[in-house]
């Protein structure tokens, strides 16, 4: 079961580091660092929205409307350190 716990964990990380990479990537394309006419990034790009949408749209649907601005990185991201919280704290059903 300790095997069950650490690959848990590991989703969770991974999944963490692909919102990171896609919420760094929006600033880079929003402030022009990135060109999104590039194929590498639009591929790397259109991939990471594609995984992230079905997290993203219920909690988009499920926020209000704020002017342009997207939180739900921010909740995706608190509710993967909410997930793994209650893991660790619930370790011991796994040993």
């Amino acid at each position: 079961m300790t095997s069950l716990f650490q690959i848990l964990m590991l989703v969770l990380g991974v999944a963490r580091t692909v919102i990171f990479i896609h919420f760094i990537m929006s600033w880079l394309i929003s402030f022009g660092v990135l060109n999104i006419r590039q194929p590498i990034v639009a591929q790397i790009w259109e991939g990471l929205s594609r995984l992230l949408e079905p997290i993203y749209g219920p909690i988009r649907r499920m926020l209000p409307q704020m002017a342009g601005i997207d939180l739900s990185p921010i909740v995706a991201l608190l509710g993967i350190y909410a997930l793994e919280i209650i893991l660790r704290n619930n370790a011991g059903f796994f040993m």
